[in-house]
């Protein structure tokens, strides 16, 4: 077999291509933080598998041991950068979202945040025993928009609400037994059981795998990119006039606790 073709799209995101599965790494270690630049390559790349009509199946990885991803930057959650923020994420998770052929996450350590957002997006989840999921963003003075369009259907609306307004960690038992997580494996195990999964994707067939994802798409009316919309809305329109998106930001830069002013 030939070794898999590389494509660097920046510093932070890494596409390869073996065959017909594209793997995209997020290449930020220990944490694999998504600032403003590399939420721009993650758009750029996710725009490259959606240009690319041999593909089969998508893995998406964290570097390192670590992290999938924790999240983005809390730098880039100010007011004056967080437009440009949600555009890029929103646009890279709205892609992979739409994308004719299966994703995987495979998820090890911290998934966090908008590490969180970005495999729910993929269509199933394989993650090590010792990953940890959360969206903390309410600690912060913000919420999610993403999974706050996407839980309630995902995880039902009771659960989407419990993590969305405790901001609380799941380890992995908990966020299987909610249905984020679809295979939780042995740590020690966890690579070979990656690309057992892949081995059995990548052994169907091409077209008949990208016909089942648009029947399964068929099943069920496409609401989250307009849920997203209209969440992200309310993020710009309203929560952007908050104080408390301000003071949320400016503690836990300063690892300081938080003094609301709920208004």
């Amino acid at each position: 077999m030939s070794a898999p073709a590389s494509s660097t799209i920046g510093q932070a995101i890494q596409l390869a291509f073996d065959g017909r599965q594209a793997t995209l790494t997020v290449d930020r270690p220990p944490l694999n933080i998504l600032d403003l630049a590399a939420l721009a390559e993650l758009a750029a790349a996710v725009d490259v598998l959606a240009s690319r009509d041999d593909l089969q199946l998508v893995v998406i990885r964290g570097a390192g041991q670590r992290a999938f991803s924790a999240g983005v930057s809390i730098h880039d959650h100010t007011v004056d950068k967080v437009a440009t923020m949600l555009e890029r994420f929103h646009h890279a998770l709205a892609g992979l979202y739409r994308l004719d052929v299966p994703t995987v996450a495979a998820v090890r350590g911290h998934c966090l945040g908008g590490g969180m957002e970005l495999a729910a997006v993929c269509d199933l989840v394989i993650a090590s025993e010792d990953s940890r999921f959360g969206q903390p963003e309410i600690d912060v003075g913000c919420f999610p928009p993403a999974a706050a369009a996407l839980y309630p259907e995902l995880l039902g609306r009771g659960p989407a609400a419990d993590l969305l307004f405790t901001g609380r960690t799941l380890d992995a038992a908990e966020a299987a037994r909610l249905g984020f997580v679809h295979r939780l494996v042995a740590t020690a195990d966890f690579d070979a059981k990656v690309d057992q999964l892949t081995a059995q994707i990548s052994a169907k067939s091409a077209v008949v795998l990208r016909l089942t994802k648009r029947a399964l798409r068929a099943g069920r009316p496409d609401t989250f990119t307009e849920a997203l919309a209209a969440s992200e809305r309310i993020y710009l329109e309203e929560l952007t006039k908050t104080d408390d998106l301000v003071e949320g930001a400016e503690a836990f830069i300063a690892k300081r606790q938080a003094i609301w002013r709920h208004r």
